[in-house]
């Protein structure tokens, strides 16, 4: 059940990735043309808001897909030098005490949104965006790795509890032992 849940996690979060890196691409052309048509004396103009937007939006909803492919930086000075089960409680502390961390952040950042929707707030910007607009995207990417956070856990808890130690690595271990497990 932890295996299948988490293949699933990282199947979903792959089509997520694919739609943020999608939307950087797009960016990336926008930006590109903003500057070919400065070289002609005119501009879309707010490319860089625009592009601060999406690396906000880029960042939150990528954080799951880092997760889950065990991209986030790790000290992991004692947990290399204990054995299978010694690595496995480490690696569930460090998930433990991030996941704690994720949805402390996602439930501060709502305050943040909500005020803005009551207000309707816009951007001190010429775009004068809706801050909703880029809010609440920026809000549920937190609240889906809060919750990606939470069920990683949970699965390598309930693997931990079983005594399958050694199956954790794969989904909360260190990236750099991957390449000896394989």
């Amino acid at each position: 059940m932890e295996r299948k849940l988490i293949a699933t996690l990282r199947r979903i979060n792959k089509g997520v990735a694919l739609m943020v890196g999608l939307g950087l691409l797009a960016c990336a052309g926008f930006v590109l043309l903003d500057i070919v048509m400065r070289q002609i004396g005119t501009s879309l103009g707010g490319t860089e808001e625009i592009a601060g937007y999406a690396m906000a939006l880029a960042t939150s909803w990528g954080m799951a897909y880092t997760l889950l492919e065990l991209g986030h930086v790790r000290i992991d000075l004692l947990r290399s030098r204990v054995q299978t089960f010694g690595r496995a409680l480490f690696d569930v502390f460090a998930m433990v005490v991030m996941s704690g961390v994720i949805v402390m952040i996602a439930v501060k950042a709502w305050p943040v949104v909500e005020r803005s929707i009551v207000n309707n707030s816009r951007a001190n910007t010429p775009l004068e965006t809706p801050l909703a607009l880029v809010q609440v995207p920026w809000f549920a990417g937190w609240v889906w790795f809060a919750l990606v956070s939470c069920l990683v856990t949970l699965a390598a808890l309930s693997l931990l509890v079983k005594g399958r130690a050694n199956e954790t690595e794969g989904f909360v271990g260190a990236f750099a032992e991957q390449d000896t497990l394989q």
